[in-house]
C-alpha cells in the first residue's frame, strides 16, 4: 500500500496549488494522509477527487466548514498498521512522551503544524512523522512531503521529498 503524507498546504492562501510532483504522488498513492491546515474547502474537494482514499484532519487555520467535514483526530487501520492523524502535537521538547501517552495502541502518528519535517520513534515504538509543508517551507531550506509503504502492518520505504518549483 502506497501512502502520501502531506500537511500545512494552506491552498490558496500561501500557494495557488500543490506542486505538480505532489499531485503526481497523490494520484499514484493508495492513501493520502493530510494532517491539517487546508484553509479552503474547495481544495479539500479537489484533493478528494484526485486520490483513491483520503484521510484528513482539520488544523488551527481551518474554519467552520472544514471543521464540520473533518475530525480533529483520525484513526485508521491500513493493511494492519494502526495510524492516527492529528494537526498539533505541541512543542518538540517532550513530544515523544506526550504522543505515546495520547495515542496508545497506534503504530504511526502523522502530524503537522510546524512545517518542519520530523521522524522519530518513541520508546514504546510509536513512529512520529511530520511531512513538513509542500507549499510553505517557512524557515526550512525546502518545501517537503513524505511517501511510505505499508506491507502487512509494517511501515517501510519512508521518503522525505524536496519540492522543486
Amino acid at each position: 500500500m502506497k501512502l502520501v503524507l502531506i500537511a500545512d498546504t494552506h491552498v490558496p492562501k500561501r500557494a495557488r496549488d500543490l506542486p505538480a510532483a505532489v499531485w503526481t504522488a497523490v494520484e499514484d498513492a493508495d492513501v493520502v494522509l493530510h494532517a491539517g491546515d487546508w484553509v479552503d474547502e474547495a481544495f479539500l474537494d479537489r484533493l478528494e477527487s484526485r486520490c483513491v482514499r483520503l484521510v484528513g484532519v482539520y488544523g488551527n487555520n481551518d474554519g467552520p466548514g472544514l471543521r464540520a467535514r473533518l475530525p480533529e483526530v483520525a484513526d485508521v487501520e491500513l493493511d494492519g498498521l494502526r495510524v492516527a492523524v492529528v494537526h498539533e502535537t505541541g512543542p518538540a521538547t517532550g513530544r515523544e512522551q506526550r504522543c505515546e501517552a495520547r495515542f496508545p495502541g497506534r503504530d504511526l502518528l502523522v502530524f503537522g503544524h510546524s512545517h518542519i519535517p520530523w521522524d522519530t520513534v518513541t520508546p514504546g515504538g510509536l513512529r512520529l512523522l511530520n511531512p513538513g509543508s509542500p507549499t510553505d517551507r517557512r524557515r526550512q531550506p525546502f518545501a517537503t512531503f513524505m511517501t511510505a509503504d505499508v506491507v502487512r502492518g509494517a511501515l517501510t520505504g519512508i521518503g522525505l521529498h524536496r519540492v522543486v518549483r
